[in-house]
C-alpha cells in the first residue's frame, strides 16, 4: 500500500510540474520585444523554480537563478552601399581589401566582370567591425568619384535582451526537465520527459542560433562596394578626304582583281558545261556530218518557163516570144 501511495503521489508530483513547467515557457515565448520580455523571463523562471522546489526539494535550484540582464550599450545593425567611378578598378579592388584588412574585417564576396570589352565593373560585400565602420567607409569613399552612396542603421536592442531572456528561461526548464528524468521510475514517465527534453533542447537550439546571428550582425557592419571605371569614347574616325594617285590605283587593282575572281568563279560554274557541249561538237563532227554528206544530193529544181502574156480571162495571147525591137525610122527632112 504504501508503495503505492508513494508511486501516485510522484505520478501527481510529475503531471503538476510538467504543467508548471509548460505554463512558463509559454510565458516566456509571448514576451516578444523590449523590457517587458527581460521582466517576463526573470519571473516565468521564478515561478517555475518555486513550482519545482515544492514538487522535488533541491532538485529544482537551478530554475531559481534570474534571468541574464540586459546589456547596457546599444545594438545596432549598420549596412551601407557605396558607388564609385575609379580610373583603374584592379587597383582600386586591391585598396578595398587592404582597408578591410587593416580594420579587422574580410572580404565576404567578390565579383568582377568586362562590360562590351571596353571597361571593369566590380562589387565586392564587406565586412568590417562597427568601431571600424565610419573610417572604412570614408577610406571606400575617397578611392575614386564617388557616384551613389546609402547607409542605414537597424537599432535591435529589444531583439537581442528579448532572445537573452528566452535563452536564459529555456535553459531553465531544459534543467527542470532534466531533473525530473533522474527521479523518474517508469518508463512510460522516462518516454514522456525524453519527448518534452528533445523538443526543449530544439527550441533552445533555434534561440542560440539567432542570438550568434544578432551578434555577428551587430558587432561586423556590412558595406556593399561598386567599382566602375569610365566609360570610354568611341574613336572618332578620320574624315574622308580627296583620294590621291595612290589610292585610285589601289582602287583600281582590287577592281581588276576582284573582277578576274568573278570571271574565275563564272567559268568554273560553266565547266561542266563546256565539256559536255565539247564532246557534243566532236560526235557530231565525226558521226553524223559525214554522214550527212555521203547523201545523194537531190534532183535540181526545174527552172520556171518566163512569162507569158495573158489576157483578162488568164488565157494567153500567143505563143510567139517577144517581138525584136524595131528599128526607129528617121524623122523627115
Amino acid at each position: 500500500m504504501r508503495a503505492a501511495r508513494t508511486r501516485t503521489a510522484a505520478a501527481v508530483l510529475l503531471a503538476a510540474s510538467l504543467a508548471l513547467t509548460g505554463c512558463g515557457a509559454g510565458a516566456a515565448d509571448t514576451a516578444s520585444d523590449g523590457k517587458g520580455g527581460a521582466a517576463a523571463g526573470p519571473a516565468d523562471a521564478g515561478a517555475g523554480g518555486a513550482a519545482d522546489r515544492s514538487a522535488a526539494g533541491s532538485g529544482a535550484g537551478a530554475a531559481g537563478k534570474p534571468a541574464s540582464k540586459a546589456p547596457a550599450g546599444q545594438h545596432v545593425i549598420r549596412t551601407a552601399s557605396l558607388s564609385v567611378e575609379v580610373k583603374d578598378a584592379a587597383k582600386a579592388l586591391v585598396t578595398a581589401r587592404r582597408a578591410a584588412a587593416d580594420a579587422g574585417g574580410h572580404v565576404e564576396n567578390e565579383s568582377t566582370e568586362r562590360v562590351d570589352d571596353a571597361y571593369l565593373v566590380s562589387q565586392l560585400v564587406l565586412r568590417v567591425p562597427q568601431e571600424r565602420y565610419d573610417s572604412v567607409l570614408a577610406e571606400l569613399a575617397g578611392t575614386g568619384r564617388l557616384l551613389d552612396r546609402k547607409a542605414d542603421a537597424e537599432d535591435v536592442t529589444d531583439q537581442v535582451v528579448d532572445v537573452e531572456s528566452r535563452i536564459a528561461t529555456q535553459r531553465a526548464s531544459v534543467a527542470r526537465v532534466r531533473a525530473l528524468m533522474d527521479r523518474a521510475e517508469k518508463l512510460s514517465d522516462v518516454v514522456t520527459l525524453e519527448g518534452e527534453l528533445s523538443r526543449r533542447q530544439a527550441d533552445l537550439e533555434a534561440l542560440l542560433a539567432r542570438q550568434s546571428s544578432l551578434k555577428d550582425r551587430t558587432t561586423m557592419a556590412t558595406i556593399t562596394l561598386r567599382l566602375s571605371e569610365k566609360e570610354k569614347p568611341p574613336a572618332e574616325e578620320p574624315e574622308e578626304g580627296r583620294p590621291g594617285f595612290g589610292d585610285a590605283l589601289s582602287g583600281g587593282w582590287n577592281a581588276l582583281v576582284g573582277a578576274a575572281a568573278w570571271v574565275g568563279i563564272v567559268l568554273t560554274a560553266l565547266a561542266p558545261w563546256l565539256a559536255v557541249a565539247l564532246v557534243v561538237f566532236v560526235l557530231w563532227r565525226r558521226l553524223v556530218r559525214p554522214r550527212l554528206a555521203a547523201r545523194p544530193r537531190s534532183a535540181a529544181a526545174v527552172p520556171a518557163p518566163p512569162d507569158v502574156p495573158r489576157n483578162a480571162a488568164g488565157a494567153p495571147t500567143g505563143t510567139e516570144g517577144p517581138k525584136a525591137p524595131q528599128p526607129r525610122e528617121a524623122p523627115e527632112k
